[in-house]
């Protein structure tokens, strides 16, 4: 009937809408929770252990008792909660959630499976039933380590950035991805990019170009601030990021030139990502980044590049960081589960829209923090440098959306890809053949 068939596309409407709302959300979350844990300042497993810091600022300086007085410094016991490698445990905690969507998902799938065949059994008992499933994908795919190796380093080097960053530059960053993938995919999937995608990476570049500069320049100008960071850390910080965004996109071709064929399913493969990378984390790499010699204070005779023990005891002190872990967490399964949602029920262009969406909530956010909360050492602060960074998203926004093929450019030719799965006409694969030659 027709208020039927009205009621299921407004549902369908609907279900559309808290997708890309709860991509947009969660998303946003999941950097700006992260960032604020960066911003946290929280005492540790060692409480005899003192740090001066700036009366007015956030400056922490080891310096003597006498120094720390003659300078207009004071003592305190807290410390910055600098643990990304545990952020990466985190997220992969997170992802690792997945299965648990997957499992009930199948469990209702299956259900509605049996009502279905429930009547037909009642009518055709004596027959067999001759059609042949599709074979379910057991969950433990071993290949799918490769991709958590490359989601493991480019975690952790994304979160380590994040401490010299702000978070809306941070977001911004991320958008070098598609000059890396659009790179990776010619060199290593032997793809062939169309000129506006030329374009539109070298547009990418000028607007990274640009909110790079700003996050520079605004260093001096932000020197008395709560939350500054030298010049040298803004630089690794940038590098760090766009280092990450070069192992995404290497996760994307492994993912793309090993998994595709496999048509495993995508919480799937987000799940046992988060098995694999919660098993690295816990059995490797935190016990080696601990052993590791750094600036971190430990019980080994040395001091360790990154202590999780001590995180651990700093989020038990403090209630509202570790709701903020948890926060972190969750925001993963959720921004994974309604992204993979989102790419099956709408296009590129919605992802492209939403993830500008995010950048542009991210940074409201952090304004909204510093200025409006009074929160100067949690938030972004608003400097004549801002400008550049708006001038050099909205550039990034115009090379995503012309690489997405969103934006068109009539003298940049034709916009269609031609499909690398689909069948060849016999005279086409006469034309090429007699074009190039028979391999």
């Amino acid at each position: 009937p027709p208020t039927r068939s009205c009621t299921g596309r407004t549902m369908n409407a609907f279900w559309r809408s808290m997708l890309v709302v709860g991509m947009l959300v969660f998303g946003s979350i999941n950097t700006v929770s992260k960032s604020v844990q960066n911003n946290s300042r929280q005492p540790d497993a060692y409480p005899h252990h003192y740090q001066c810091f700036k009366r007015h600022g956030n400056t922490y300086i080891d310096l003597n008792s006498t120094a720390c007085a003659a300078e207009g410094y004071d003592w305190t016991n807290e410390r910055s909660f600098q643990a990304p490698w545990l952020q990466t445990l985190i997220m992969f905690i997170g992802e690792a959630m997945a299965l648990v969507v997957l499992m009930i998902q199948r469990r209702i799938e299956q259900q509605r499976e049996n009502d279905a065949n429930r009547p037909l059994l009642h009518i055709n008992q004596g027959s067999a039933n001759t059609d042949k499933q599709q074979p379910v994908p057991r969950v433990f795919q071993p290949i799918l380590l490769l991709p958590t190796l490359c989601d493991l380093t480019g975690t952790t080097l994304s979160g380590i950035g994040l401490l010299y960053v702000y978070a809306s530059v941070w977001q911004m960053l991320r958008g070098s991805i598609i000059i890396f993938t659009g790179l990776f995919s010619v060199l290593f999937l032997k793809r062939k990019l169309q000129p506006f995608h030329w374009v539109g990476m070298g547009i990418t570049c000028v607007g990274l170009l640009l909110v790079g500069l700003a996050s520079v320049l605004e260093v001096k100008e932000e020197a008395d601030a709560e939350n500054a960071h030298t010049k040298a850390q803004t630089i690794l910080g940038i590098s760090l990021v766009l280092g990450a965004q070069v192992v995404s996109a290497t996760q994307m071709v492994i993912e793309e030139k090993f998994l595709k064929e496999r048509k495993l399913p995508a919480l799937q493969v987000v799940g046992m990502e988060g098995v694999f990378g919660m098993s690295l984390m816990i059995v490797l790499v935190l016990p080696l980044v601990y052993v590791i010699p750094g600036s971190q204070q430990s019980a080994m005779p040395h001091d360790s590049y990154e202590n999780s023990l001590n995180a651990a005891v700093m989020i038990s002190n403090n209630g509202i960081l570790a709701f903020f872990c948890v926060l972190y967490c969750l925001s993963i399964t959720g921004y994974n589960f309604c992204g993979l949602a989102v790419t099956k029920h709408l296009s590129a262009v919605h992802r492209t829209l939403i993830d500008a969406c995010r950048t542009i909530m991210v940074w409201t956010v952090e304004l909204i923090i510093r200025y409006g909360l009074k929160q100067d050492a949690y938030g972004e602060s608003w400097t004549h440098y801002s400008y550049m960074e708006l001038a050099g998203f909205l550039v990034l926004l115009i090379g995503t959306l012309m690489y997405n093929r969103i934006l068109k450019v009539r003298a940049l030719g034709s916009y269609h890809i031609p499909d690398p799965n689909a069948p060849v006409k016999p005279e086409a694969a006469d034309k090429t053949k007699q074009q190039y030659g028979s391999l």
